[in-house]
């Protein structure tokens, strides 16, 4: 199967989209048109890096693409200048599809550069068979070049299944840019699913886009616990009216499945658990923090869940291959299993997320996860979001900061009065080396183009 056959299956007579913020592309005309200047068949059998900038354009040359090239590299909106000849080198880069607008890429060591069209032309169907394309996707969270993961559409949509016959599809649309795993989901479950999508845009504000989203009539919407935050402050989210809600990439806390369940009353509300080497692994629709024990084992899907040191470690039929380029360390131990780093807890019949292993603050040797501490804060009334830190300390090595943005509401109420009640509830419920030393009230918190919060010990 490629993008483009399943286009074919799954439009049976009703309109499809993918809209972007200036452009749409209609997938229905799509199987007879052709954004590649007449190179398609240039490309054929060749590895391509495609660096557009904009979403839309990334979305046309993948849908043409998959199915003729050996294999292709989308590059994310973020990625650094200086790591585009590493990632290229490492992939074998032998073609590039890029729009006019991007930097150079004559560095790259590809013999073949084609311009890509924001709007496609007629053009004839591919009378070549289909290839078994191989997906590359870029790691996030690193300081260096990031790691190049292998997959196959197979393995990234082997979750997904067709709208049910006489239902209407969904309207998909996510805070992401499709062009990380997170987006990449979406993307896949709009394309493969038989729906449409609503691309956002990185220089659009929040409010237009919640504009948009109502105006296209988006159901099924996803996005990090950062974005829906985000989102939640702003007052345009009342005009937009999803059935589906969904959070990935971060920890999703009881305080944001509570706020979208207040604000989205019609909607169900899940958050989901995936990783771009680990692949999509479950989805937790009960509207509870955390998810229940019996997902550790094996699922109907044949997903395997297990613990080792308390860190969830995955082996299943859609997880990665393996690192790509020169040197890549294993993607898999000696089992088969994915070492994800997320570190998890059970109390009672649940187990709940409270941090990365990569994460942990060290305060006078022992260990203090970030992400446990915010998520007793953000219980707090007034709180919307916090991000927890550490500061260099003389005597512990470290000490615990907590950057705290309040609610519209409480954002001129007494500061010492919200401090002093933040700090005891901290105190009632976590040992005195996890409690703040200091609550710092701020505006916002910076997200990176991932949806998540920018951790600087991460």
């Amino acid at each position: 199967m490629s993008l483009r056959s399943a286009i074919e299956t799954a439009t049976t007579g009703v309109d499809r989209w993918v809209w972007g913020a200036g452009h749409a592309l209609h997938l229905n005309r799509f199987l007879d048109q052709s954004c590649l200047n007449g190179h398609r068949e240039a490309l054929a059998g060749k590895s391509v890096l495609i660096r557009t900038a904009d979403q839309l354009t990334s979305a046309a040359a993948l849908i043409e693409l998959d199915g003729i090239a050996s294999r292709i590299l989308v590059c994310p909106p973020d990625i650094k200048q200086d790591h585009v000849p590493i990632i290229a080198a490492q992939a074998e880069i032998d073609a590039v599809v890029t729009t006019g607008d991007q930097p150079s890429v004559t560095a790259l060591g590809a013999n073949r550069t084609v311009i890509c069209q924001h709007l496609p032309t007629p053009a004839a169907r591919s009378p070549s068979p289909e290839l078994e394309t191989e997906w590359l996707l870029l790691t996030s969270g690193t300081t260096g070049a990031p790691k190049i993961v292998r997959h196959t559409l197979q393995s990234l949509t082997g979750v997904i299944r067709p709208a049910a016959v006489g239902k209407a599809p969904a309207i998909w649309s996510t805070f992401y840019d499709f062009r990380r795993y997170g987006g990449l989901q979406i993307f896949l479950r709009a394309i493969v699913g038989g729906g449409s999508l609503v691309l956002s845009d990185a220089n659009e504000p929040v409010s237009d886009f919640l504009d948009r989203l109502a105006a296209r009539g988006v159901t099924h919407m996803s996005g990090t616990p950062s974005h829906w935050r985000r989102a939640l402050m702003n007052t345009n989210v009342s005009v937009f009216n999803p059935s589906y809600v969904r959070m990935s990439g971060e920890i999703a806390d009881q305080k944001i499945i509570d706020s979208l369940r207040e604000t989205f009353p019609k909607a169900a509300i899940g958050h989901a658990y995936a990783s771009t080497e680990a692949g999509v692994v479950f989805a937790v629709d009960d509207e509870l923090e955390g998810f229940p024990a019996s997902m550790i084992g094996t699922s109907d899907l044949g997903i395997e869940v297990k613990l080792v040191d308390d860190t969830l470690r995955i082996k299943s039929r859609l997880t990665a291959t393996n690192y790509v380029g020169p040197g890549a360390p294993p993607l898999r131990d000696d089992d088969g299993f994915v070492d994800t780093g997320d570190i998890v807890e059970r109390r009672g019949d649940r187990y709940y997320f409270v941090g990365r292993r990569g994460g942990i603050i060290n305060v006078g040797g022992l260990k203090v996860h970030p992400e446990e501490v915010e998520a007793v804060i953000n219980r707090h009334r007034a709180v919307h979001m916090s991000l927890v830190k550490s500061r260099k300390n003389p005597i512990t090595g470290a000490i615990i900061v907590a950057d705290v943005v309040l609610t519209a509401r409480d954002a001129v109420a007494d500061e010492a009065q919200l401090r002093s009640e933040i700090l005891t509830e901290c105190r009632e419920v976590l040992p005195s080396y996890k409690v703040p030393a200091l609550v710092r009230f701020v505006p916002k918190l910076d997200i990176a183009e991932s949806g998540k919060l920018i951790r600087p010990n991460a």
